[in-house]
């Protein structure tokens, strides 16, 4: 089995040298640290010990970034390294040893703030990629990984001798491995971590050790290929063969292998497993059986089994627990009898490499006769336009489905995403694996719409439309305008398939609409098409995530034409309101103000002097393409009186306030009658000044007595303000 080959590097210094350098001078910062943890070796340990733990130590940290040690005390770092070397110094071949565990200091002689696995194991691929992985399954986070190899002489009962230098003729190599993880103080937890990770290593070491035997395997159905059954295409059997020799070639990373027999039980069909044939990590069961996952689907399904196709490409039941997540790769090569019916099955299961992912399709087995007839299926002129668009397409095709897909649903579907080209469109593709196991859904959405929270949102939709139980997803962005994904959504074969690609794709058009996509609309609602595409493009940006969150489009398309109406003679704009929802003593009050922020402590005395209490404030900056920034505020107004009708007070408040911030009128309590009595300004400057004649006339009453008395008497203030516009009015009949 190819090894990868981080993991079989064995860094630069020699472990024999009593002068080893412990890092290059880019890592100053780091060296520094590991100075002080080796100096606690020579305090604490005999001379051989000391040199020993120190060249254990240079060795266990050569990997780990600088970063990731800075934080932490020199006590712990070496306690750490000292601990796994303890562990490690029994280790029996063949068997990993790991433990789980919460490092404190008075018990362990050094403490960590997680969970710490320790792992000694056979050096070999994927171990680390493994580990990881089922980590996050199972929902932690990894705070440090750090994977040293060792070069080690044990004694024939496993006890470690010495520590050699890397590349020792005839020397063992071995992989300590070190995990720290969210604190987990669950005994049955963390009893399930270290079990669910045995199980993973279980894995990996079968894979490790049966990889050159499932190769073989492979090999020699290629040879038995080239005499294959005379009721075979040999065209087709042929491209099968080097399609086989091409994946054998180390595009295809072996996991699991096993034989099957298709056999007749009782008129059914009955595929059966045959003993003692699985290999990695389908090497159970020993005994045989029954495919549970055949004998389960529908009559209908299992007769495709009978079909005369030498192979089966698709996606397992099962999901690797080797190397990377996802569901395992699954090439299935038939058997036929001498009169050419299908007997049984040779099953190959694992993960496609990197280069069967990069490589181009008309170079790879298969898929390269496959292009080929999707492309003249187009009917495309050879290399025009048209023509190499399709190639790019088939060449960008998610590989797993390339591999998967028949022609005519490929060329359907890859026609479909030419023609969306670079619109900003959401399109939705969606094919039934053959035996009805999962779907396969493509899912071309524009870029700016894909978040994280957008993909839950498709994955929910997804499942509701396809009755699916899970979604597993693989995302592409590119340069490109249209953001791709692809989901494989799990279902059960015995449900016959009912969906509306329409349907999908309008629930998905819905739940990923973008805030500025529904102002485009409320704007061309408003102002029409041409004049809200102007507007949009210059308020492209300027809306903070705040405001989006909180103000609908419909209201910012009430801001942005206010906005329009600021300049330096009219800085400011108001608009008093009530919410939906709110009571006779509820309003909110919006500001608008250019090229600066409304302070609070110049805003609040003047509400306040209108009655009006403030409960909460919002403010948001909008940062336009030309033009000083503009800010707004929202401030939440409880009225002292009740306020049936805001309509009646709305204009003479606005106009009250804009101008008490132009100091055209005095900011003091008469200003309550506007909004209390729905007094005009102009009619409050003539109470304001029959107070200050009283005043001056030696009245008993302070102004804010005054005030108080007005407010509190709204009929008789207004019927009064009613007498002089009686008295004083030229143009009224008197």
């Amino acid at each position: 089995m190819p090894r990868n080959g981080a993991l079989v590097e064995n860094g630069g210094f020699r472990f024999d040298d009593p002068h080893f350098p412990m890092l290059n001078s880019t890592h100053e910062p780091k060296q520094a640290l590991l100075e002080q943890v080796t100096r606690l070796a020579d305090r604490r340990l005999a001379p051989a010990a000391a040199k020993e733990a120190k060249t254990f130590i240079a060795r266990y940290y050569e990997q780990v970034d600088a970063e990731d040690l800075a934080s932490r005390a020199a006590e712990d770092l070496y306690g750490a390294a000292l601990a796994h070397l303890a562990f490690a110094r029994d280790f029996a071949t063949g068997t990993p040893k790991l433990r789980v565990y919460n490092p404190r200091g008075e018990e362990h002689g050094w403490a960590s703030p997680h969970t710490v696995i320790e792992i000694v194991n056979d050096d070999m691929p994927f171990l680390v990629d493994s580990v990881a992985m089922e980590v996050n399954r199972q929902g932690y986070t990894l705070h440090l990984l750090n994977h040293p190899l060792f070069t080690t002489h044990r004694d024939p009962e496993g006890h470690l001798a010495s520590l050699l230098a890397p590349g020792t003729e005839g020397a063992r190599t071995e992989s300590l491995i070190h995990v720290e993880v969210d604190r987990e103080l669950d005994l049955a937890r963390i009893k399930e971590l270290g079990n669910g990770i045995l199980a993973v290593l279980a894995d990996v070491r079968a894979s490790f050790e049966d990889w050159q035997a499932m190769r073989s395997r492979m090999d020699a159905v290629v040879a038995e290929l080239a005499n294959p059954p005379a009721n075979l295409d040999p065209q087709i059997t042929a491209e099968v063969r080097e399609f086989l020799a091409w994946a054998s070639d180390h595009h295809f990373t072996f996991l699991g292998y096993r034989d099957y027999e298709l056999t007749v039980v009782n008129g059914e069909d009955q595929l059966r497993i045959v003993p003692r044939s699985g290999l990695g990590v389908l090497r159970e069961p020993r005994l045989g059986g029954v495919s549970r996952s055949f004998a389960e689907l529908p009559k209908a399904l299992r007769a495709l089994a009978r079909e005369p196709n030498l192979l089966v490409l698709t996606k397992a039941n099962a999901r690797s627990t080797v190397h990377r997540p996802g569901y395992l790769d699954y090439i299935g090569v038939r058997k036929f009898d001498a009169s050419g019916q299908v007997v049984g099955e040779r099953r190959f299961v694992g993960l496609y490499t990197s280069s069967a992912y990069h490589a181009d399709p008309r170079q790879i087995p298969l898929l390269r006769q496959r292009v080929a007839r999707v492309v003249e299926g187009s009917g495309f002129r050879p290399f025009s336009h048209s023509y190499k668009n399709l190639l790019s397409v088939l060449q960008d095709y998610p590989r797993d489905e390339l591999f998967q897909i028949d022609e005519e649903t490929l060329l359907e579907t890859a026609l479909g995403i030419l023609r969306l080209g670079d619109r900003r469109k959401t399109r939705v593709f969606v094919r039934r694996d053959v035996y009805g196991r999962f779907y396969s859904v493509l899912v071309y959405l524009p870029r700016e719409n894909y978040n994280t929270v957008a993909r839950v949102k498709i994955q929910e939709i997804l499942k509701r439309h396809l009755n699916g139980a899970s979604a597993e997803f693989t995302v592409h962005l590119s340069e490109a305008t249209l953001a791709r994904l692809h989901m494989l959504v799990r279902s059960s074969p015995l449900e016959a398939p009912r969906y509306d690609e329409r349907a999908i794709e309008a629930d998905i058009v819905q739940a990923t609409r973008r805030w500025e996509d529904d102002l485009k609309a409320a704007l061309v609602e408003a102002v029409g098409e041409e004049r809200a595409t102007a507007i949009a493009r210059a308020y492209g940006e300027a809306f903070p995530a705040g405001y989006r969150e909180a103000v609908t489009p419909r209201v910012a398309v009430r801001d942005l034409a206010a906005i329009e109406k600021l300049d330096d003679a009219h800085p400011f704009v108001v608009s008093l309101y009530r919410p939906v929802e709110g009571g006779a003593h509820t309003l909110r009050l919006r500001v608008l103000r250019l090229g600066a922020p409304v302070p609070l402590s110049g805003s609040l005395p003047v509400l306040e002097n209108m009655g009006l209490e403030v409960l909460d404030e919002a403010s948001y900056e909008i940062k336009r393409a030309a033009g000083p920034v503009v800010f707004v505020h929202d401030f939440g107004l409880k009225s002292a009186r009740a306020i049936p009708d805001v309509a009646a007070i709305k204009v003479p408040t606005e106009e009250a306030l804009l101008r008490v911030a132009r100091q055209e009128i005095e900011n003091d309590g008469f200003n309550r009658l506007t909004p209390g009595a729905a007094i005009a300004a102009d009619d409050v400057v003539v109470l304001r000044a029959y107070a200050k004649y009283l005043k001056q006339a030696g009245f008993t009453f302070s102004q804010s007595y005054i005030e108080q008395t007005l407010a509190a008497h709204a009929p008789i203030t207004s019927q009064l303000v009613a007498l002089f516009h009686a008295r004083f009015d030229p143009a009224r009949d008197r």
